[in-house]
């Protein structure tokens, strides 16, 4: 049974409180509100890391047991999953996620947004992968989870199967292998999207809403998520780059009757079933990862945000080759987010949020727009940022020196880990001089660190979440909390608080637009328009107790407590 991990301790239900506007924009709940639930498993399929497909002779009729017991419902014997065991070359893994949210006793929501974080990794595990990431328990991947969970959403950090060969003689072997891997992922993205909607149906355990899903991918993770939301007709997988003979249009590098159909079915090789639920998502967001091909896109796919150094050494920000962090081999030609994004726009894709924000702006949109038909020098690079990229966050990071010859700078600069670790310390390279995984990863990340991760992983949130909610209707569209440090928030006086029979709402800085209170279950009890520096609010009947009032200015949102006596 998944152990539930709780955090919560016992609060009136002035969680929704702040909820009024600033729910999903801001953090709403703190740590002590969050319930976290480990280890819960969403599918069960082939894993073509520890199997062993040489003799057909002996996996074949393997095969054919699992498929036959999955059809039938029967239990698969626990010598699949043991990959010690050599009673079977065929082996299973059972695909786990980590569920974040607000505990329920605190948050009044029921129907919460589904924010899906799919980690990165090279498609191999640590330390196999160069790098002492790539889990869905990554130190990014934690934060994000916890930051968004305390902002109202339902935050999953989920695994997917790893494994291809990027030692193979040849590139066709490699391309293939690494095709494959990332088509097995989108598989199991799709089957946990089935699997939290099928749960909604019923129990519904994590009280979501399962037409408001994001799948969030990191590194690999990004190119996951970004082909999970645009791969939809199977005539997409003859595109050129997945021939592995040119002459020879009707052979792909990826053979469904084999690994199973787009959605992960009917392969000899897929264990994954329909349960009557879609695997549809409602937004993509990808960090550093790169679109398999342009043609995927189209008119009426999900809103979509890209976060990715200009400079990026692995997944290009242009058109480009990916390289493999292992090697530093090519492997397949992709289309980076300087490109993609223009499309999605050319497209209307994002035209729900590409009016952000309000005409005095936010520190992060300004940023990204600062950045847009802009030329970028690093060395003797030199690249020019394309202009109708609404949606993209280009970040131009420090001229590092590199490390490693060919490093250009940096490519996830989101990321840290435990430098003393078992993973950070072990040696993935002889040499000498020998080189850990850790020393590796610096190569691409040379100041790493929790306090530099973090502050990255702020600006993603504030770049990200405004969009958001524009796009799933969350909430007031434009509309941003404005942060205590700000003179806005600053500048606003509730006297008296406790208030009797009225209180009087000033603020020194800016003209307060509209006021809105909300009582302690979230719920609207009074709005009114300002257009003034200060007003007066009366009681209006409303009842002792506590309540939130957020004001409305051209710049944002602020909101306090109100206590009636």
């Amino acid at each position: 049974m998944t152990k539930r991990l709780r955090f919560a301790i016992p609060l009136m239900a002035v969680a929704i409180a702040a909820q009024a506007q600033d729910r999903y924009l801001t953090e709403v709940f703190n740590a002590n509100e969050l319930v976290v639930t480990p280890d819960v498993t969403f599918g069960t399929n082939i894993d073509f890391l520890t199997s062993n497909f040489s003799n057909p002779a002996v996996a074949g009729p393997e095969v054919v047991q699992l498929q036959t017991a999955v059809t039938l419902g029967n239990p698969i014997p626990p010598a699949f999953f043991n990959p010690a065991d050599p009673s079977t070359v065929v082996k299973v893994t059972n695909l786990r996620m980590d569920v974040y949210e607000p505990d329920q006793t605190v948050d009044s929501e029921t129907a919460r947004p589904v924010f899906i974080y799919v980690h990165t990794g090279n498609a191999l595990p640590p330390p196999m992968n160069g790098s002492p990431l790539g889990t869905r328990k990554d130190s990014s991947a934690v934060e994000i989870c916890n930051q968004m969970a305390r902002r109202g959403y339902v935050a999953v950090s989920m695994s997917y199967r790893a494994g291809w060969n990027p030692l193979g003689s040849t590139l066709e072997i490699r391309r293939g292998t690494l095709l494959n891997a990332i088509y097995r992922a989108i598989h199991d993205v799709k089957q946990c999207v089935r699997n939290l909607k099928a749960d909604a149906a019923g129990p519904n355990t994590y009280a979501i809403d399962p037409d408001k899903i994001i799948l969030y991918g990191e590194g690999t993770g990004g190119y996951i998520t970004l082909a999970a939301a645009t791969l939809d007709r199977p005539a997409e997988l003859f595109i050129d780059k997945f021939l592995p003979d040119p002459f020879d249009p009707g052979t792909s590098y990826v053979d469904t009757t084999l690994v199973g159909n787009i959605e992960g079915f009917g392969g000899q090789l897929a264990l994954y079933r329909p349960n009557g639920f879609d695997s549809h998502i409602n937004f993509c967001v990808n960090a550093g990862g790169a679109l398999a091909d342009t043609s995927w896109l189209a008119p009426g796919d999900v809103p979509m945000i890209s976060f990715q150094t200009v400079f990026d050494p692995f997944a290009p920000f242009g058109n480009g080759i990916v390289i493999v962090p292992t090697t530093g081999e090519q492997v397949v030609d992709v289309n980076g987010s300087n490109v993609f994004m223009e499309y999605v726009n050319a497209y209307g894709n994002n035209s729900s949020f590409a009016t952000l924000p309000n005409p005095n702006g936010d520190p992060y949109t300004d940023r990204a727009r600062s950045l847009y038909g802009t030329d970028q020098v690093h060395g003797t690079n030199t690249v020019h940022i394309n202009s109708n990229n609404e949606g993209l966050f280009p970040l131009v990071t420090p001229d590092w020196p590199a490390i490693i010859p060919g490093t250009l700078e940096e490519a996830g600069p989101w990321q840290w880990w435990d430098p003393n670790g078992a993973l950070a310390q072990t040696v993935i390279s002889p040499g000498p001089p020998p080189i850990t995984a850790g020393q590796a990863s610096q190569a691409s990340n040379p100041n790493f660190s929790g306090n530099k991760g973090r502050a990255y992983i702020d600006t993603i949130m504030g770049y990200m979440n405004p969009r958001l909610v524009c796009a799933l209707n969350l909430g007031p569209c434009g509309l941003v909390a404005i942060g205590e440090n700000n003179p806005i928030a600053e500048g606003v006086v509730l006297a008296p608080n406790p208030m009797h029979d009225q209180v009087r709402v000033s603020s020194s800085n800016a003209a307060i637009r509209m006021a809105e209170v909300y009582d302690v279950n979230g719920r609207r009890v009074h709005v009114q328009n300002v257009d003034n520096t200060a007003f007066t609010l009366q009681r209006n009947g409303l009842k002792a107790g506590a309540y939130f009032i957020t004001l409305t200015f051209d710049q944002g949102t602020v909101t306090r407590k109100l206590m009636l006596d």
